[in-house]
């Protein structure tokens, strides 16, 4: 019961991140942005996060802070909402920056959370990030019924997620109870931190961020310059949203099966011609492409989770901080230049390299060992 409220709660939360890229064609035809202004939006909700999710995850490491979930949950929601207000590009950079670090905050500490209480397997982890990516899934349908409301209206309605979040993400009350500083363990009793292994892993993470994200940025906008219309280009969001979800609980049955390493490396070669199929594939092949090439992404999410900690066993929040919450957050860093080149060329070719990072994440997972999961997840 408590893994499905906190899936449900990362689901209230991950809108945002979904609601964000679903609202770039929104700004590219209602407030005449450019691609480069445009993905800029990503950039505000990205750089932040990206900067200071390590941070939030170093402080819940000592100060495991349960209080700090829901907050978060209402930081993340308001932030879009204020984007209505279209007090011109500032302000909305700085609205989306504010969901953006609502965002930041919320991961370290509730994957940390999810551990200590799912215990050592992935199955908890699973169910959390699979309600993260039905949060993905429903954001452009969400911001497109919202939007269609006249006036302020449908911005606030995009607050209605992070209202029932700060509910569903409400610590147990034996949480709030731990929540100051953690004593450290007895010399002979710490468990060793494989930092070389992380940071190999974390550079995965990284490159499997910047092509999901330049692929959740664009894609709408892609198969509207193909001759879609808005809503053609909202569905194909919506399926690679939607891919993500089936491909987290694809991932958990196949670990099982292959182990996590296997697992992981495979899912990121079978997403090279997935990806290809986006690009060069008839328009309406293009929906089934984005939900495989999603899928494959996916894979890994809760397995990449679970490796970090195991890891990094000691420090759990700075795990969970860089292999959940930056998983989505650093690719956001690169889609301004996949903007620019999209402005200076076409959006086709700059999204070419996509399709070849996947092979780059394959290498580098390929030398990833596989850890013993820890027995016990300290509080």
């Amino acid at each position: 019961m408590r893994t499905a409220a906190f899936s449900a709660g990362h689901s209230c939360v991950d809108v945002y991140q979904g609601a964000v890229a679903a609202l770039v064609p929104f700004l590219v035809s209602e407030r005449s942005y450019g691609y480069a202004a445009a993905s800029g939006i990503v950039l505000a909700a990205s750089l932040l996060s990206s900067v200071v999710q390590p941070l939030f995850g170093a402080l819940t490491d000592r100060w495991p802070m349960p209080w700090l979930i829901p907050l978060a949950t209402a930081a993340a929601g308001l932030g879009v909402a204020l984007v209505g207000l279209d007090a011109g590009y500032a302000a909305t950079l700085a609205a989306v920056a504010l969901s953006g670090l609502g965002v930041a905050a919320y991961h370290p500490a509730a994957a940390r959370m999810v551990r200590v209480t799912g215990g050592s397997g992935h199955g908890a982890m699973s169910w959390f990030a699979l309600g993260g990516n039905i949060g993905f899934a429903c954001a452009p349908l969400l911001v497109v019924g919202a939007l269609a409301l006249p006036g302020p209206a449908g911005w606030w309605l995009l607050a209605l997620p992070a209202s029932l979040g700060v509910f569903l993400n409400w610590p147990p009350a034996e949480a709030r109870s731990r929540s100051g500083p953690k004593p450290g363990p007895a010399s002979g009793d710490r468990p060793s931190d494989d930092w070389r292994a992380f940071l190999r892993l974390s550079l995965v993470v990284v490159v499997r961020s910047v092509v999901f994200m330049g692929l959740s940025t664009f894609i709408a906008l892609y198969v509207r310059e193909r001759g879609g219309s808005a809503t053609a280009g909202a569905v194909a969001l919506f399926a690679l949203f939607a891919g993500s979800a089936a491909g987290t609980l694809l991932g958990g049955r196949l670990a099982t099966r292959w182990g996590r390493v296997t697992t992981v490396h495979r899912s990121y070669a079978a997403a090279v011609p997935a990806i290809a199929g986006i690009l060069f594939l008839p328009l309406p092949l293009v929906y089934v492409c984005s939900a495989l090439a999603a899928a494959a992404l996916y894979v890994p999410f809760s397995l990449q989770v679970t490796l970090g900690q195991d890891y990094l066993p000691t420090r759990m929040g700075t795990a969970s901080g860089v292999t959940l919450g930056l998983t989505v957050s650093v690719g956001g860093l690169a889609s301004p230049l996949i903007g620019a080149a999209a402005d200076a060329a076409s959006l086709s070719t700059a999204l070419l390299p996509l399709a070849a990072l996947p092979l780059l994440a394959w290498l580098l997972a390929r030398g990833l060992p596989e850890p013993a999961a820890a027995e016990e997840i300290p509080a």
